[in-house]
């Protein structure tokens, strides 16, 4: 069974099992397939270089936009303009985090530095971004419903699973955002 995150003199430690390290890695990857989009024909490459994407569009998917939100409320045609000007490089940088910790759970244990930790933090959340809108999580309520489902072998269905995972990454990422808050703390006094 996983154990929280520690911050040391040789960086933020997790232990992991490796069917949890699975997981992780699988669901990664499942963002990572959700946020790929294929080059399209005869896209322009100084619009590509500069981070332009003038076939951005909104997506269908409710839970691709809640990882790529309007950045503009009320107003479609600025949503969709800001979106053209900025969605690559977000989708690029969301695509780059979820590979590179992917790559970082083959570390066993898991020993972060705290450029790494964030990193790795920000893929979980992407996750858990994903998840919270597939189970349909919209206030504080909703999540705290989801919370008291703990045992894994009560996970007969998709919702109570999708749950499950959920909560456990709500866990591993409040115990490695604590591990960071903790190098702060320990930085601050030794100044």
């Amino acid at each position: 069974m996983a154990r929280a995150f520690k911050n040391t003199r040789k960086g933020i430690i997790g232990h992991l099992e490796p069917g949890e390290r699975d997981l992780i890695r699988r669901l990664f990857e499942d963002i990572i397939g959700l946020l790929e989009r294929g080059k399209p024909a005869g896209e322009d490459p100084l619009a590509a270089l500069v981070g332009l994407d003038p076939d951005a569009v909104r997506p269908q998917d409710s839970a691709v936009l809640r990882l790529l939100p309007d950045a503009v409320r009320d107003d479609d045609a600025g949503a969709l303009e800001f979106r053209r000007l900025t969605e690559r490089s977000l989708r690029e940088d969301k695509l780059a985090a979820l590979r590179a910790s992917s790559l970082l759970l083959e570390r066993n244990p898991l020993q972060l530095n705290d450029e790494q930790a964030r990193l790795f933090a920000r893929a979980v959340n992407d996750v858990r971004l994903v998840l919270a809108e597939r189970l349909e999580i919209r206030t504080d309520e909703d999540a705290q419903a989801l919370h008291d489902i703990d045992d894994w072998s009560q996970a007969e269905d998709l919702d109570t699973y999708l749950a499950l995972v959920y909560n456990f990454l709500t866990w591993l990422q409040e115990a490695l955002m604590q591990a960071l808050l903790d190098g702060l703390g320990r930085a601050r006094e030794a100044h």
